[in-house]
């Protein structure tokens, strides 16, 4: 009897489950870039591993720096155009994997949803690799630390972080796992303020490269999204931005250029909490143009649609699988596969 149930378990494991897929490819690429070159440095003497005799290093010659990294996942059998997935400030494509709490991400409910998925780390993060500072990048890195991401990311009040778990404050209702804040905090990486428009020619070199498809951004990842769809109105078949902090300014960018590609621009909960009332002003100005040049944007407050206590890490807390089912439901409606 145990031997029969061990097969019947057995053939359970083995079998199809509702949400399989079949992936044709997974694979990666960099893209964008230059080659810059240093001259003028003083050589060093290193010792690479401990006990090894140092050796004369040169650090001038010819560097590639501003490139970034993508990972991709293309089905067997997409029925939906491609998506691709542009991280925040301080973090990087892993936003979109697996969640904190070991629950499975974005990237995989899209690729469920018929998508192939694209996932970069932008210039300077994660696998997109440095460049000397300040010989390239002007100045060192910023590093945020846990207490400005439990406030910034509105999961708990200003006065809520505390490094004891236990007396850590948190919003009422949230959404967030709070039990793998800490865990969520091992994804922040150095970042830099001053590398905008290598980012933007990388982002803008991936859209040219992959695309048609659908950009999907969060936060920093934003106005990189804004100014692609702009810089390529005709690759870039819609752009849902997950709480943009910034835009374009309407008298600086032409927003008819636009009209023609839909916008879905999603908020999370207590949106009150400084600084987000000032982020989002800036892209509500921002729709206000597209729609006066004629185009469609959707402004989507979450608690709206009945999806209350939503985090700015909207794609990591409990209720993230509704919110990715209310922006394919978007996507079906304002979108078609060219």
């Amino acid at each position: 009897m145990r031997s029969i149930l061990a097969l019947v378990g057995a053939i359970a494991l083995a079998g199809p489950a509702a949400a399989d897929y079949r992936v044709k490819e997974i694979g990666s690429f960099h893209v964008g870039g230059e080659v810059v070159e240093l001259s003028g440095l003083d050589k060093q003497m290193i010792s690479f591993t401990k006990g090894m005799k140092p050796i004369e290093v040169d650090p001038n010659g010819n560097f590639n720096v501003g490139q970034m990294y993508v990972q991709y996942v293309k089905l067997a059998e997409p029925t939906g155009l491609p998506v691709l997935m542009w991280h925040g400030g301080g973090l990087t494509g892993v936003t979109w994997e697996t969640k904190p709490d070991g629950d499975p991400g974005w990237q995989q409910f899209f690729l469920e949803a018929g998508h192939d998925v694209y996932v970069s780390d932008a210039v300077e993060r994660g696998r997109s690799s440095w460049a000397r500072y300040p010989e390239i990048y002007d100045g060192p890195p910023l590093f945020r630390t846990m207490k400005e991401g439990w406030h910034l990311f509105r999961i708990g009040p200003q006065d809520g972080w505390d490094i004891d778990p236990a007396k850590r404050v948190a919003m009422d209702g949230t959404q967030f796992p709070l039990e793998a804040y800490n865990q969520f905090t091992k994804q922040s990486v150095p970042r830099w303020v001053s590398n905008d428009v290598r980012t933007q020619a990388a982002y803008n070199a991936l859209v040219e490269k992959v695309c048609p498809c659908i950009v999907v951004v969060h936060s920093q990842g934003g106005n990189f999204g804004y100014n692609a769809a702009l810089a390529n109105p005709d690759l870039v078949k819609a752009l849902v931005a997950i709480e943009p902090s910034g835009a374009p300014k309407a008298e600086e960018a032409d927003a008819s250029r636009v009209a023609n590609v839909p916008h879905l621009m999603v908020w999370g909960d207590y949106m009150d909490m400084k600084p987000w009332p000032t982020f989002q002003a800036a892209s509500r100005a921002w729709a206000d143009a597209i729609e006066g040049a004629g185009g469609t944007v959707t402004w989507m407050p979450l608690p709206e649609e009945g999806l209350t206590g939503n985090s700015h890490m909207l794609m990591m807390d409990k209720n993230s699988d509704a919110v990715a089912a209310k922006i394919e439901e978007w996507i079906k409606a304002n979108v078609t596969k060219d």
